[in-house]
């Protein structure tokens, strides 16, 4: 890892690469939707039944069995990801005010976009060294947790489901959490020719800032939408479904069909602290005013950076 000075702007950026080492890495991270599919079909179509039958139920026994975050070696495999994952792209972690962040306050990272899958914010991961703020929790997509392994990689990568409680949880417990907003229903409205961030609809996080009094702080990643060829099926009946599950299922692959990313640069720009002052009790207009702030202060740290990090033409829709 490389950075630059730690007063005012600072830089940070990955730059561990192996051409065998890094597609491992990333293989081990994103991999696990296509592993459990592969070793399911294998099964079924080459074992004999009870071979099957128990290779489908230690995929069952990896979804309940309870994890352990310091695991050693899941924390030894986590930090071998984000040494030569994060270093592929390479992934740079931009923050314009490294002084606006104090060791012992915890934050509410608010992650745009969510792309086809949000993997810049594992900046934030811990073992990727990058953020010099301790104590940070990703929170990703509940779903995501089960999945048989997919869910032992992304906890020891330091990820929790982003539920209610777990947001409540560990921001009373000091620590920041990063979360993106917009979430998977993003998907529903992404195009190749521009950013989306849906964020109008989405009060719940401000709601938890202002009870706990945390800051806010707008961060945007440019060029996650570029690591992954993606096509979304189309139709009013298909359109139809996925507005009523909020969610619209994408084709994507990576380099020669496969979940490994294309090598794009990927930077993830860290704006300024938005202070929120504490009521556990917050009424609609606050809330809407917090809301209006921080989409303000997203807007602002998009249009600054956007030709700084090379995509000066780059538009930006909020939803």
């Amino acid at each position: 890892m490389s950075s630059s000075p730690v007063s005012g702007p600072a830089m940070f950026r990955a730059t561990e690469y192996s051409p065998i080492l890094s597609p491992l890495a990333l293989a081990l991270w994103l991999g696990g939707v296509y592993f459990n599919v592969f070793l399911a079909v294998a099964s079924l179509l080459l074992l004999p039944f009870r071979l099957t039958a128990a290779v489908l139920a230690l995929q069952l026994l990896l979804i309940v069995i309870p994890l352990n975050h310091n695991n050693k070696l899941g924390r030894k495999l986590s930090r071998f990801i984000c040494k030569y994952a994060l270093g592929y792209f390479p992934m740079t972690l931009h923050v314009e005010d490294i002084n606006d962040f104090a060791p012992n306050q915890a934050y509410i990272f608010g992650y745009e976009p969510h792309s086809v899958m949000a993997i810049g914010f594992c900046a934030f991961s811990q073992d990727a060294g990058l953020f010099p703020l301790p104590n940070i929790k990703i929170l990703a997509g509940s779903f995501l947790f089960y999945i048989p392994f997919l869910r032992q990689i992304w906890t020891w990568l330091g990820m929790v489901p982003a539920t209610r409680r777990n947001f409540y949880r560990y921001l009373g417990a000091g620590c920041s959490c990063v979360i993106v907003p917009g979430g998977v229903r993003e998907i529903l409205y992404m195009d190749s020719d521009s950013e989306v961030a849906f964020l109008k609809e989405r009060k719940g996080f401000i709601k938890i800032a202002i009870e706990t009094g945390r800051p806010l702080v707008p961060v945007f990643c440019f060029g996650q939408s570029k690591v992954f060829k993606w096509r979304r099926l189309n139709g009013k009946v298909f359109n139809e479904i996925a507005r009523a599950i909020m969610f619209a299922p994408v084709i994507f692959c990576g380099r020669f069909g496969s979940p490994i990313p294309f090598r794009q640069p990927m930077h993830v720009v860290v704006g300024r602290p938005i202070a929120v002052k504490k009521n556990p009790l917050p009424s609609v207009d606050e809330i809407n005013e917090v809301q209006a702030m921080f989409i303000a202060a997203m807007e602002d740290l998009f249009q600054r950076n956007k030709a700084k990090v090379g995509y000066a033409d780059l538009q930006l829709r909020v939803l």
